[in-house]
């Protein structure tokens, strides 16, 4: 009977879905809903110790859909968390205090400064968190104070701060990647170098969803003027499977026993199945919830459970990073297949020369050889 129960980097998981950082975990209220739905665990909106420099606008959201106006893009310029600092203290040591078996694991961003770094770490695991994901990905927004994807787009700067970070940490720490980068296996190599227990990629995307061709202003408009934003939904999956499978790799060979916690448009058990079998240890869905809701947990864990089941898997243990294996270079695949033509034509070639010794013989062949042999 497979389990979908798992342990990453000594945390307890009842299963391997996360809510990733973003809206869905933007207070205690809306992070308790999703522990009593069963998500494994949920990464909070992301916060930092100064709330009174964030400010959002609205709208802030801009879709991309099919004909038949299926959601398959998402983009966002949401900003982090804009709730007091304290307000955050104080709801963590509620959920804490209420949900002592569940997992709660707090996304931070401060500025380069190792003081404020420091103090987020000691102050927000004092209130019993599970763990913490430093976000060096968000690709939009407060870039001026070099925070976000500013700061994880250098890799030394990023290792610097992963330095600082597991310095003070007494907890797991899991450094979020940007995608927006030219090897986001590097970025995983300068965090892991430094400490990290895990990373976890992708973030989103950056991106212009489109242009209105009425007001020809970009979308989505704030007052006539927009920014770039955050691309992800099921449309960005391949881009994910593919720097999942790179980090995974970069995992394998440099730093066994790290993990990777996989995001990239994910909405089903499939979808995280593929993402496990390309190495990840748990799975992030965000966009996901603000399309399907928090039940949407229940369809994904069953739809897994009868995935593994059908392969005889066990454990998440079973098939992690399985399909890595079947990854290899353009020249090989060339000589694969010359090597397969050939085996095929030698095949063919003795199919037709027919049954030469009598002791070949194993039944009616000679009805199908007669032909073959006449001819020969």
């Amino acid at each position: 009977m497979p389990t979908l129960e798992t342990v990453v980097d000594g945390i307890k998981l009842p299963n391997p879905f996360i809510i990733g950082s973003g809206p869905p975990g933007t207070n205690g209220n809306v992070i308790g809903k999703a522990l009593d739905e069963g998500w494994g665990a949920v990464i909070i909106k992301t916060i930092s110790l100064d709330s009174s420099k964030v400010t959002n606008v609205a709208p802030r959201y801009a879709r991309l859909r099919t004909a038949s106006k299926e959601i398959i893009g998402w983009q966002n310029i949401e900003l982090i968390s804009d709730r007091p600092f304290q307000t955050w203290l104080d709801e963590l040591k509620m959920l804490k205090d209420k949900y002592p078996d569940g997992v709660v694991i707090a996304s931070i961003m401060e500025e380069y400064s190792k003081d404020a770094w420091i103090e987020i770490v000691e102050r927000v695991q004092e209130t019993g968190v599970a763990g913490f994901e430093l976000n060096f990905s968000c690709p939009h927004g407060l870039p001026e104070r070099k925070m976000g994807a500013a700061m994880g787009q250098d890799n030394a700067i990023m290792h610097e701060v992963c330095k600082w970070v597991m310095g003070a940490a007494k907890i797991p720490v899991w450094a979020k990647l940007t995608p927006n980068v030219t090897s986001v296996a590097h970025g995983a190599a300068s965090a892991l170098s430094a400490g990290c227990q895990g990373v976890a990629a992708i973030n989103t995307i950056l991106s212009v969803m489109g242009v209105d061709l009425e007001t020809l202003r970009p979308e989505p408009t704030v007052e006539g003027y927009t920014v770039p934003g955050g691309y992800s939904c099921m449309a960005v999956k391949p881009i994910a499977l593919r720097m999942v499978k790179e980090i995974a790799e970069t995992i394998r060979d440099k730093y066994p026993g790290r993990s990777l916690s996989a995001i990239g448009g994910i909405e089903t058990g499939k979808d995280a199945a593929q993402f496990i079998l390309l190495g990840g240890d748990t799975v992030q869905v965000c966009t996901g919830v603000m399309k399907f809701g928090y039940d949407m947990v229940k369809g994904m864990k069953d739809e897994l459970l009868s995935f593994m089941a059908s392969k005889n898997f066990e454990t998440i243990a079973d098939f992690k990073g399985h399909s890595l294996q079947y990854f290899t270079t353009h020249a090989d695949l060339v000589k694969r297949q010359a090597e397969a033509k050939a085996k095929a034509a030698e095949a063919k070639a003795a199919k037709a020369k027919g049954v030469v010794k009598d002791g070949e013989w194993k039944g009616d062949e000679f009805v199908q050889q007669s032909d073959a042999l006449a001819r020969g």
